[in-house]
């Protein structure tokens, strides 16, 4: 069978319109195209209209990736070298590069390595959630996301709280007839500044983003309401963060909303290694096996509307996919 044409499966992935909840049709097509090139595949349903693509019977290695993206959705277009496009980078080149290095693993007669490809990643992960009660047994998880064809040392978690501040509604001409919920919240997103937050020698001092804060109900009217969205990138234990911010609980109730761990990572000798300050899949498939994380194009212009992957970079990933299971698969 001729090689995976790289470019050209990129620029087939990236031009079906796949934004979280509408994998369905990138889902089919992908699951026919390997099934074109003699892989078993399984779909994995996720709900009414999304699945998992799974080929990954008796693998020691399994190499995943998400096939849904961030909106809007923008087509591919290849100039100076780059595909463009909405998960050029994340993280359709990175299954394209992952599919051509097993084709060429398969071709030289190795058959212990798999492909898994997962929905939902950028909205929760009720896809990988859903992947880890059907692991087969692997031994590795080579998980792809944007890295520059660096190794993951560890990635950071996630903290997300929900802070509802409570007033009483007045006649603005009045203000000492009520109390505002926006003053409260105001005074303890202030507070939270000077809170010491936790550290970690590998992945540096825990970061936060005030992402989303609403309140009141009209100019003239005391707010009698009002909440904000924090979003904490955590270096070690979550709960160490609600220690430090329990304080605040004295201004505002805390919704703790979701929580996913930080992850330390096996590498293989011969490639730069990095850490990463985002999340990923991985937390949510431990039962895949010892997890991995590398892929080629940026982090930084994911999600943007110049989404980008280098054409010399996704050929580059593929010596390294190759590279990096032959040394998993040669390990003790």
């Amino acid at each position: 069978m001729d090689p995976v044409n790289l470019v050209g499966l990129t620029c087939s992935l990236v031009d079906i319109d796949s934004t979280t909840g509408h994998e369905g049709e990138v889902g089919r097509w992908l699951a026919a195209y390997l099934r074109g090139r003699g892989y078993a595949v399984t779909e994995q349903r996720v709900d009414d209209t999304r699945f998992n693509v799974l080929a990954a019977d008796d693998a020691e290695v399994v190499l995943s990736t998400h096939i849904d993206c961030v909106p809007p959705f923008f087509p591919s277009r290849v100039e100076n070298g780059r595909v463009y496009g909405r998960g050029a980078c994340d993280a359709k080149g990175i299954a394209a590069a992952m599919i051509a290095a097993v084709d060429r693993l398969r071709a030289e007669g190795e058959s212990r390595v798999g492909l898994m490809f997962v929905v939902g990643e950028e909205r929760g992960s009720d896809g990988a959630k859903l992947a880890d009660a059907a692991a087969r047994g692997s031994r590795f998880l080579v998980n792809g996301e944007p890295t520059d064809n660096r190794l993951g040392l560890a990635t950071r978690g996630v903290l997300r709280v929900r802070l509802r501040a409570h007033g009483r509604a007045a006649h603005s001409s009045f203000p000492e007839l009520g109390e505002s919920a926006i003053d409260k919240l105001i005074d303890t997103l202030v507070a939270l500044r000077g809170i010491p937050l936790p550290e970690d020698e590998l992945l540096g001092r825990t970061h936060y983003t005030i992402g989303l804060i609403s309140g009141g109900v009209a100019p003239n009217v005391v707010s009698p309401s009002a909440e904000a969205e924090i979003m904490f990138r955590t270096v070690g234990a979550a709960d160490d963060v609600r220690k430090a911010i329990v304080s605040l609980e004295s201004r505002v109730t805390i919704e703790h909303v979701l929580e996913v761990p930080p992850v330390r990572m096996r590498v293989v000798p011969g490639f730069e290694t990095a850490v990463f300050p985002y999340t990923t899949d991985i937390p949510f498939l431990s039962s895949w096996g010892q997890p991995l994380l590398f892929g080629p194009g940026s982090i930084h212009v994911a999600h943007t509307a110049n989404e980008y992957v280098s054409i010399a970079e996704l050929h580059a990933a593929v010596d390294s996919y190759v590279g990096i299971v032959k040394g998993l698969l040669t390990s003790a």
